[in-house]
């Protein structure tokens, strides 16, 4: 096994979780947070998809599939169209409302074939490249994207557990 199938099959682990987490939610209950302050089903999945464009686009140097396929405009968020959420205020997540679990769903998967693709085409000498010198050390693609992954599945896991508290039957 090589590398990038090693990296494939991470990222198709964060499509699973994703997809668990998400499937059949309703706009209201991935708007919907489960208690005061507390990031939404909706937030953390278009968040951490967000995060995984924007990092694997600038690595590849492509265009993200936010701007470049429509997704931006499709989700009409109130919020600058480079927003990925670092740094949200509480009324910032807020207003990242989704419309349908389906639309999520249809940017996460468009996200994920476009990281695939560049997987697909990464040596494991390209994983020594240095894409990030603002940091010490500087960020290796490797390690940008062991990082976009690792984020993904906690966010993920973050979204199975904010679905799990809404279909519980819990108080809001």
């Amino acid at each position: 096994m090589r590398t990038r199938d090693v990296l494939a099959e991470g990222f198709g682990r964060v499509r699973e979780a994703v997809h668990e987490a998400v499937d059949g939610l309703t706009a209201e209950e991935l708007s919907r947070q489960p208690w005061p302050g507390a990031n939404t089903a909706g937030w953390l999945v278009w968040h951490l998809t967000r995060v995984q464009d924007d990092h694997v686009a600038e690595v590849a140097g492509r265009t993200q599939v936010w701007t470049g396929e429509g997704w931006a405009d499709r989700f009409g968020l109130p919020l600058e169209t480079d927003d990925i959420g670092y740094g949200h205020t509480a009324e910032q997540m807020a207003a990242v409302r989704v419309k349908a679990a389906a639309d999520l769903l249809g940017y996460y998967d468009a996200v994920h074939a476009r990281t695939l693709d560049f997987v697909a085409s990464t040596g494991d000498d390209d994983l020594e490249r240095v894409v990030d010198k603002a940091w010490n050390p500087p960020v290796t693609l490797g390690v940008r994207l062991v990082s976009v992954l690792a984020d993904d599945l906690q966010h993920a896991g973050q979204a199975a557990y904010v679905r799990g508290v809404l279909r519980s039957g819990a108080p809001d």
